[in-house]
């Protein structure tokens, strides 16, 4: 195998391959890239065993073939190579080097058999859609951050994609929750994807799909099956498993009867529930909100570290009411709010808020109340 291949492209697919290797593996060839070099160019590919992406890159090859390398020692490599260099990668089987060369620089990696590296079975996918890159975004980024990361609850350790049925019509949704807070997001439902199963996307696949999605005009070619998921561009292919789960009745712990109604600035609100959180404690971080006629206040009573409490401006007429919750989730369900309000629905002190990003119903979150 030889080829060259600029510098920049390079470390684009390398660096995208290289970020599914696990850093410390028991099976030695997990922790190397399959470089495959065709008359089309270079495909990298990387593994570990749940999740695989391969990306390809345009390269010219003088000799097609093929070997394995460790992912970090050529992502290393490239990154610290100068910009603008021509870089050279060639392998000779009988010595089993890879020897990459740019400029005056030369390097010779060990490597080991293409035919020891796993190659994920493909699979008959039951759903075969496209979406725009920004809508899947969107759907994962909203929602992410109420994945939970407690391993005995595997099942919630995810976004569970699937189709659903709303006011407007059936809608793709995107659902997380970690039993303290949940995001509930939808985007038009895309042709082709009415047939499809519910999955539970696991967490560190949707962080890989982050790379995949920053085009906004990018066409998304999903395939989904029981057992695995695939998002595809026209130079990377991102596979994974799904979750093995069943993902719980999400819409129970949705309220229906909330009544009291606040708006408020969701900026103005995350910038203030981080000013008071200042003082309190870390195992807590509970913040008590006093909901009177237009105003809000933000208190934190830390007996050890002191007390804080900011006003608020808001729109609320109901009933006095004081609530509190864990000022992380607060923050965190704030910076989702692209509209300018964020729109609380309450019932009372003791019962979950529902949130929505003004009079957006395609964005919801729920949070549950702590005792303060």
């Amino acid at each position: 195998m030889k080829l060259s291949i600029e510098r920049a492209v390079l470390v684009k697919a390398v660096n995208q391959a290289q970020s599914v290797v696990e850093r410390r593996n028991t099976i030695p060839i997990l922790a190397n890239v399959l470089i495959e070099a065709t008359p089309d160019g270079v495909s990298f590919r990387a593994t570990d065993l749940d999740t695989e992406v391969v990306d390809r890159a345009p390269a010219q090859v003088e000799r097609p073939g093929a070997t394995t390398v460790s992912a970090m020692m050529l992502n290393e490599i490239a990154r610290k190579l100068p910009d603008g260099a021509l870089v050279s990668i060639s392998a000779d089987p009988s010595t089993a080097r890879l020897t990459v060369q740019a400029g005056r620089s030369n390097f010779s990696l060990a490597t080991l058999p293409r035919e020891d590296f796993p190659v994920m079975a493909t699979t008959e996918y039951t759903a075969n859609f496209s979406a725009k890159a920004a809508e899947l975004r969107r759907l994962f980024d909203k929602s992410k951050f109420a994945i939970s990361t407690e391993e005995t609850r595997y099942y919630l350790n995810g976004v569970y994609m699937h189709v659903a049925k709303s006011e407007d019509g059936p809608v793709l949704r995107c659902v997380a929750t970690d039993g303290h807070r949940l995001a509930r997001i939808d985007a038009p439902l895309p042709d082709g994807a009415e047939e499809m199963p519910g999955v539970i996307v696991p967490r560190k696949t949707v962080a890989e799909l982050r790379k995949l999605l920053e085009d906004d005009d990018a066409a998304i070619a999903v395939s989904v099956s029981e057992t695995k998921v695939r998002f595809a561009t026209a130079d990377i292919t991102l596979t994974s498993k799904v979750i093995d789960g069943t993902f719980p009745d999400y819409a129970r712990v949705i309220p229906n009867g909330n009544s009291r109604k606040l708006e408020v600035d969701a900026t103005d609100l995350a910038r203030a529930v981080d000013r008071v959180a200042t003082v309190s404690s870390e195992r807590s971080r509970a913040v008590k909100l006093a909901l009177d006629e237009d105003r809000l206040v933000l208190s934190v009573n830390a007996p050890d570290a002191g007390a804080a409490d900011e006003e608020l401006a808001v729109a609320y007429a109901d009933e006095p009411l004081e609530i509190g919750f864990n000022a992380k989730y607060l923050q965190e369900i704030a910076s989702q709010v692209d509209r300018e309000n964020a729109v609380f629905l309450f019932n009372g002190s003791g019962d979950a808020a529902l949130i929505r990003e003004g009079g957006d119903t395609s964005a919801v979150y729920v949070v549950m109340p702590m005792r303060v």
